[in-house]
């Protein structure tokens, strides 16, 4: 059986600027588990199915868009916004 995401909302796109925001805060672990299944040369398909939680069979347009934008943020935030993280601490959210 496959494991739920422990964040199963997302925004068809992921932010995309060089602050952390309060969404980056409350998808990290969406982003380490990305990460992850890149590492291990996961499929776009089943990482978007399994970890974001989107059909990429009905909605394959949609999923790649996701799938890009989020693992990319991830990316990003593993080079550059955790020294952010270490200066400021976690975005507030409102």
């Amino acid at each position: 059986m496959r494991e739920k995401p422990h964040n199963s909302h997302v925004a068809d796109t992921a932010p995309a600027g060089d602050i952390l925001t309060p969404y980056d805060r409350e998808h990290a672990v969406t982003y380490m588990r990305m990460l992850d299944a890149d590492r291990e040369g996961a499929d776009w398909r089943e990482v978007t199915e399994i970890v974001l939680q989107i059909n990429p069979e009905s909605e394959p347009e949609r999923a790649r868009q996701v799938y890009d934008t989020h693992l990319a943020r991830a990316k990003w935030a593993s080079r550059h916004g955790y020294k952010l993280l270490l200066k400021h601490g976690w975005p507030v959210s409102n």
